[in-house]
């Protein structure tokens, strides 16, 4: 079990390029990780034919780089992160 003194604070931003087929897989894993999202802001960018998800999250650096990875894992799916150092 996950302490507070376990969990970091961070963003990670996920740019997705093909949102006719993964918007319904990306929001399926961010409700998989519900609990660890704090914040998120979502925006579309037509003019590139993006769409823009930053996160703030407060979890395990397990909890993160599982949530992470599985975004990553995705066609036209970008993600980034940065988190506290503790």
């Amino acid at each position: 079990m996950d302490t507070p003194r376990d969990k970091r604070i961070g963003t990670i931003t996920i740019i997705i390029t093909n949102r006719a087929s993964q918007a319904a897989r990306v929001n399926a894993i961010l409700g998989d990780y519900g609990d660890a999202v704090i914040g998120r802001m979502g925006l579309p960018y037509p003019a590139r034919g993006l769409h823009i998800i930053a996160l703030i999250v407060h979890a395990s650096t397990d909890a993160i780089g599982a949530l992470t990875g599985k975004l990553g894992a995705l066609d036209g799916v970008e993600v980034k992160s940065a988190l506290t150092r503790a």
